[in-house]
């Protein structure tokens, strides 16, 4: 007799107790022993482990223990196993109330039923009704195929869940093992993703599939793997060696988030003063406009004791987002980085600060521009990928949020991605400019060209071309590449001294802080897809 037929079996003469304890006992072991093994074999903790690990000690409370599936084809009638291979209910990070559903692999691979299905539903449900982050530990072969459309109708009604939960509750997705297939929306649908690196991966068709269709050569690493979607794909937004150090991480984004779309984040206490100056930011940004600088110096500089939670840090690094805390409150940071490719806007940082851009105002989280950009970046592949439509969505996310919106312009703020980088034409609140900032349509060289075309053809005749451009660039950059004359029109509120860009920044934030605004009424906009 086989460990699920014996489950099965009706046993008569136990007292109640005893049953109970039975049956909690074989909900708790999953797939057995042998295949709890065989999970830790393979370098990966089970669900309950993982859910241990996740939760404030001893705050877990299992909802739906005893669930089974009802299937009763291909045998499966005499193989049920109490939870049927997700583990759901409630409990606490840092003391506040998240709700969690963990696929169990060791219970038929994790696949979707119909029955777990309705217990990751319900899970959902209740965050939405109560206010609370719902975080999904991922786990899973896919649509149990035994039960067909059933288990692929199981899979929509989360989708629909995750869609209607959206901008309501913080909806966390932990990928740690396979995610494949159909799969792959419900974590796609979530605000982040989180990959176990080495035993998890995403994709919508396996490289068996891909083999046979296009006759690509892949490895499921090189697929869907972790580094694949942190580097080239932006799908996952943090990578983690482990998952315990997975598990971690997810408690340390929750301290940066309220627990609903009608909440403020949690504050928190620390003893760095508001007022600190930092000196070392006034050498920050070199004299020459061309060399580049780390942004993130400076990020790490003006934010509460140095702490910066990057997102998406191996993709599109010429755009730097993260969430980081100042004067104890959590604020969201959009930078440029002029270390990577300039700092220029191009159709993955649109996209990556667009969707963080989104998240942050769904969920009342102030926003902080650094701004230092020169521009869009030139080329046919991303005029032909599309960079005005994928611009354009950086630029509606901005223009439509809502929260406390602060921006510094540190140096190059050039054209169309001066307007896009949270300008005070998009409603930003509070506007500084460093005294290295240069606000233009273009930078000194681009237009000096246009402007002094046939000035500088003549002197290209009479051997003079060198002299006269320089000539014409210095007065471009006295005249324009500066912050004085759009402070003049009021597109800035002030010009500050980079040493005190913290105390300007928490005194902004302070004072926005009953800030209230709306959008004209409408169902929805139609942002750029």
């Amino acid at each position: 007799m086989t460990r699920e037929s014996t489950l099965a079996t009706d046993e008569t003469g136990l007292d109640p107790e005893t049953e109970l304890d039975r049956r909690l006992e074989a909900a708790r072991l999953g797939g057995g022993q042998q295949r709890i093994d065989r999970q830790h074999s393979a370098g990966k903790l089970t669900a309950r482990e993982r859910v241990d690990l996740l939760l404030d000690a001893g705050s877990f409370v299992e909802i739906d223990t005893l669930v089974t599936h009802r299937c009763s084809d291909f045998g499966m009638e005499s193989k049920r196993i109490p939870g049927d291979g997700v583990v759901s209910g409630y409990g606490t990070v840092d003391g506040r109330l998240v709700y969690v559903f963990a696929q169990d692999f060791t219970v038929f691979g994790g696949s979707l039923s119909a029955t777990n299905a309705r217990k990751i539903c319900k899970i959902m449900d209740l965050a939405v009704a109560n206010g609370a982050p719902v975080i999904g530990l991922n786990d899973s072969g896919g649509a149990r195929i035994q039960e067909g459309v059933a288990s692929l109708g199981g899979y929509a009604d989360i989708f629909l869940r995750n869609t209607l939960a959206s901008g309501v509750v913080p909806q966390i997705s932990a990928i740690m093992g396979p995610c494949a297939g159909g799969a792959v929306y419900s974590p796609a649908i979530t605000d982040f993703i989180f990959m176990v690196e080495s035993t998890s991966y995403m994709f919508i068709t396996g490289p068996d599939v891909i083999r046979t269709v296009t006759h690509e050569e892949v490895t499921k690493e090189e697929l869907g793997g972790a580094q694949t979607h942190h580097a080239k794909s932006g799908v996952t937004h943090f990578t983690a060696p482990n998952d315990a150090a997975c598990l971690m991480a997810v408690r340390d984004l929750l301290s940066y988030l309220p627990s609903n779309n009608l909440e403020d984040a949690p504050a928190t206490s620390s003893d760095d003063d508001p007022s600190r100056e930092e000196e070392s930011l006034d050498d920050l940004v070199p004299a020459d406009p061309d060399r580049p600088y780390d942004i993130k110096r400076l990020i790490h500089a003006v934010v509460d004791d140095g702490r910066f939670l990057e997102v998406q840090s191996a993709y599109a690094k010429n755009l730097v987002v993260g969430f980081a805390r100042l004067g104890n409150h959590s604020v969201g940071i959009v930078a440029n980085q002029p270390a990577y490719l300039a700092g220029v806007l191009d159709i993955d940082a649109s996209i990556k600060g667009a969707r963080f851009v989104r998240f942050c105002d769904a969920f009342n989280i102030p926003l902080i521009t650094f701004e230092d950009v020169p521009g869009f970046l030139p080329g046919t592949q991303q005029e032909f990928g599309g960079i005005i439509k994928h611009g354009a969505k950086l630029l509606y996310a901005f223009a439509e949020a809502t929260v406390p919106k602060i921006t510094v312009i540190t140096r190059k703020a050039y054209g169309g991605a001066y307007c896009v980088m949270a300008s005070k034409h998009l409603r930003t609140d509070a506007n500084f400019a460093y005294p290295t900032a240069e606000i233009a349509v273009m930078g000194p060289e681009g237009a000096v060209n246009i402007l002094y075309r046939r000035e500088l053809a003549a002197a290209a005749e009479a051997g003079q071309l060198a002299e006269s451009r320089a000539a014409r660039v210095a007065e471009y950059r006295e005249k324009f590449s500066n912050p004085y004359v759009a402070a003049e029109r009021g597109f800035v509120d002030a010009i500050i001294a980079p040493r005190q860009t913290r105390s300007h920044l928490i005194r902004a934030l302070r004072q926005l802080a009953g800030k209230r605004a709306s959008l004209p009424p409408k169902k929805h906009g139609n942002i750029p897809l």
